[in-house]
């Protein structure tokens, strides 16, 4: 694992350019662009400050890492297709508040990440985070009610 530290930042808005492409290229809108809206930044990277030292490389943000994961999941990619997706799609960039022009961040962060959840005292809390905001939104018609445990979700890709 390559000794990295995290420097957490706040979350932003989404910059003005990527907003209006997303909004021209979405014209009724997607699914990553009424999360943003509903939900805003869904994590913070200090909700990750306990999987990474205080000395090291800066870290891409573990908040961006986090939902970059769940979109994998959810659209079965691999950690390479994920990070390509980061790179290339509107919607994302508009969920993840990247400029149109950021270029990302290697595939092989994805596997890191996991592996720094995976090991941590409490694996399924990036889950019930994600979970605990949308309830607050009211974007689950049944709270509590879902069928993959978050180790799962983690799981599916380490292998």
């Amino acid at each position: 694992m390559i000794n990295v530290s995290l420097r957490p930042r706040l979350p932003g808005e989404v910059p003005a350019q990527t907003a209006e492409v997303a909004r021209l290229a979405f014209p009724t809108g997607c699914l990553c662009a009424r999360l943003r809206e509903v939900l805003g930044p869904v994590f913070r990277d200090e909700d990750f400050a306990g999987l990474y030292p205080v000395r090291g490389k800066p870290a891409w943000s573990p908040a961006q890492l986090a939902l970059v994961s769940i979109l994998q999941f959810t659209e079965g990619l691999s950690d390479r297709q994920a990070a390509a997706a980061v790179r290339a799609r509107i919607d994302w960039k508009f969920l993840l508040g990247l400029e149109l022009t950021d270029a990302g961040f290697d595939h092989s962060l994805l596997c890191e990440f996991r592996d720094r959840n995976i090991s941590s005292a409490d694996p399924p809390r990036l889950l019930d985070l994600l979970l605990d905001r949308m309830r607050a939104a009211d974007l689950l018609k049944r709270p509590g009610q879902h069928v993959l445990t978050p180790l799962m979700c983690w799981r599916r890709y380490a292998d």
